[in-house]
């Protein structure tokens, strides 16, 4: 190896990005048990580190927002570890609240939380991964069914989808594959306000067919296995982690 070449890593390199949320972290736990090398980006300097103790791996605070601070991070993530091998975009935020009663201000900060960071790790892992490797974004089952209340959020999760697809497109002769994963209400800190609510929770296990809310880990060992060499050939896909919410009905009206 030449003196001036980076270090190699001996695990495949991840970035997780919104590591300290419910599904984040999980996926976090699940990658270190596999052997990856982690490195862990959040917002929130104490949940980042306090994470990092617990599993392992190499705590970062990030603001993703920011185009220049993200591809600043990209590149010394390559210098110091030889390679980015899989990138996942676990950052997001839940609005519920009908068109007419949202501000234009929520809608910008929907946007921007939920679709412009997805665009700007997409930009940033397409600039230095070009040995290939995996980005895998977070959409939602409200993108793809149509929910009362959900209009911002579903716009913004919709938007994923379409960047989902086109950078597959863009970025498949190098080698990345770019999928994405559209999870149903799944049982974190995100979602406590609906999920701690005998009315929302009764009303929102009606809608999955499974009869159930999805957990951490079912999100997380999907994300898990699109990174990975299994799904080597699999690109512009979006898989319903959903209990069905998106696509299955179990009762019909007379």
């Amino acid at each position: 190896m030449n003196s001036s070449s980076p270090p190699r890593s001996p695990g495949p390199v991840h970035l997780v990005f919104g590591a300290t949320g419910g599904i984040g972290s999980e996926l976090g736990r699940t990658l270190a048990r596999r052997g990856s090398t982690l490195i862990l980006a959040g917002r929130h300097r104490d949940r980042v580190d306090a994470l990092a103790a617990e599993i392992g791996g190499e705590p970062q605070v990030v603001d993703v927002l920011d185009p220049d601070q993200t591809e600043t991070f990209f590149t010394d993530v390559v210098r110091r570890h030889g390679r980015i091998d899989g990138v996942a975009h676990c950052v997001g935020s839940v609005l519920l609240k009908p068109a007419h009663r949202t501000t234009l201000a929520e809608w910008s900060e929907t946007l921007a939380v939920n679709l412009t960071t997805a665009f700007c790790v997409v930009r940033a892992g397409a600039k230095v991964m070009s040995s290939g490797g995996s980005i895998v974004l977070v959409s939602s089952a409200a993108a793809r069914a149509g929910l009362p209340g959900h209009e911002a959020i579903a716009a913004a999760k919709a938007g994923v989808i379409g960047l989902t697809l086109s950078a597959a497109a863009s970025y498949a002769s190098k080698g990345l594959r770019i999928n994405c994963v559209a999870p149903g209400l799944v049982r974190t800190p995100l979602t406590r306000g609906i999920t701690s609510q005998e009315v929302s929770l009764k009303a929102s296990l009606a809608m999955h067919a499974l009869g159930r809310l999805g957990e951490p880990a079912d999100v997380a060992n999907l994300i898990a296995w699109l990174l990975g060499e299994e799904s080597g050939w699999v690109t512009g896909q979006v898989f319903g982690v959903d209990g069905g919410l998106a696509t299955v009905r179990t009762r019909v009206s007379a």
